[in-house]
């Protein structure tokens, strides 16, 4: 990973990752560009949901699932993972509130926030595909890719 951009990516940036769709080329530069990749630990269950979902819906094959599932199973181990701590959750349950927000993008917005907050200085981006997070992240003084 090349110097200077740390980024947090929710579950609809990273599925972009293994399931080719709009903005796949834009996440991959960002992981590319990236020092620092950040995520949270409920970005694992949501990623094994949204490729089971893909297989399902058979937008992939059961042998691309399995090929999907062990590329991720490897590229976890490069992922910054937070961990839940009752003060990420909180400050959550205040996101979700305030913006109007889903449980688990409160989630990924705290979670962003936090490690935004102790990397000041630091060129940080927030990546998700959600309009209303989105929206949420920049009122809070984050940036998107751009």
């Amino acid at each position: 990973m090349a110097a200077g951009l740390t980024c947090y990516f929710d579950t609809s940036a990273l599925l972009k990752l293994y399931l080719e769709e709009a903005e796949s080329a834009r996440v991959r530069q960002a992981v590319a560009a990236a020092t620092f990749a950040f995520t949270h630990l409920i970005t694992y269950a949501e990623m094994r949901a949204g490729l089971a979902q893909a297989a399902r819906l058979r937008r992939i094959d059961g042998l691309e699932l399995a090929r999907q599932v062990e590329q991720f199973e490897t590229d976890w181990s490069e992922l910054r993972v937070i961990t839940p701590n009752e003060t990420h959750i909180r400050r959550a349950g205040e996101l979700a509130q305030r913006f109007g927000l889903r449980g688990y993008d409160s989630v990924h917005l705290a979670a962003a926030e936090a490690v935004w907050q102790a990397l000041p200085g630091v060129d940080f981006r927030f990546a998700a595909f959600d309009a209303r997070l989105m929206a949420a992240a920049k009122t809070l003084g984050m940036r998107g890719l751009e």
